[in-house]
């Protein structure tokens, strides 16, 4: 069992990340991943892939209709070359160095969104998405911003439909691969799984905000919270 402090600080993120995937379609790794790596380095990336494999679940079982399947299918085609090198990567590199690469991406990526910098949804886009979400998604259990900026002018079920199948799929995926490449340990899954309740109180808490959540502020939501996970990734690694 992870100590009561870690428990404490780490389920609060990952409840206030539930919350806000739960009602905008991402957010719980992007607000969550950067407290527990600052918290427990070594618990990273599988306690949170595996606390956030629920979520997901549960989106899908409610926004099934929204799901974009064609688009679905690209992007994870596109990750799994993706997933394989964030494999290596978690064996191989500075975990700082990692966090802070994909924090500066973040935040480029939503600079071209903010300047109106609209990529249609198309395979080759798709597969680019995937191919940059596996990467990251595995390496630092924050995959979604690629594939979200795609979506992000959809509406509200479309996104959180889609976004959820893809990140039960995308996690899978790299759990599944950082356990084959013996990178994913005992510690991790006992972190993930305890923090599996604050997700699930999460997702009901935020699930009433769906109602009032339309597609202009769905948009707004999404660029907020990934610009906020790019910011806390560079200062953390600046921070060292």
């Amino acid at each position: 069992m992870p100590e009561l402090s870690f428990l404490l600080v780490a389920g609060t993120a990952v409840l206030l990340g539930a919350v806000v995937q739960s009602s905008v379609g991402l957010g719980l790794g992007l607000l969550a991943a950067p407290v527990v790596a600052l918290l427990e380095p070594s618990l990273m990336p599988g306690a949170m892939l595996i606390a956030t494999c629920v979520l997901p679940a549960f989106t899908v079982a409610v926004e099934w209709r929204g799901i974009d399947r064609h688009g679905l299918f690209w992007a994870v085609v596109g990750r799994t070359p993706g997933s394989l090198a964030g494999v290596w990567l978690v064996a191989t590199a500075d975990p700082e160095v990692i966090a802070g690469g994909v924090g500066a991406m973040v935040l480029v990526a939503v600079a071209l969104s903010v300047r109106e910098v609209r990529v249609r949804i198309r395979r080759r886009s798709l597969l680019a998405a995937g191919l940059v979400s596996g990467f990251t998604g595995t390496a630092t259990s924050i995959g979604g911003p690629p594939v979200a900026l795609l979506y992000q002018h959809e509406s509200a079920s479309r996104i959180r439909g889609t976004l959820g199948a893809y990140f039960l799929v995308s996690a899978l995926m790299s759990l599944g691969m950082l356990a084959a490449g013996g990178e994913l340990h005992a510690d991790e899954a006992a972190a993930g799984l305890w923090l599996m309740p604050f997700v699930v109180v999460g997702f009901l808490v935020g699930r009433p905000l769906c109602r009032v959540v339309d597609a202009g502020r769905m948009r707004t939501a999404l660029l907020a919270v990934v610009t906020v996970s790019g910011a806390v990734l560079l200062v953390q690694s600046v921070l060292g």
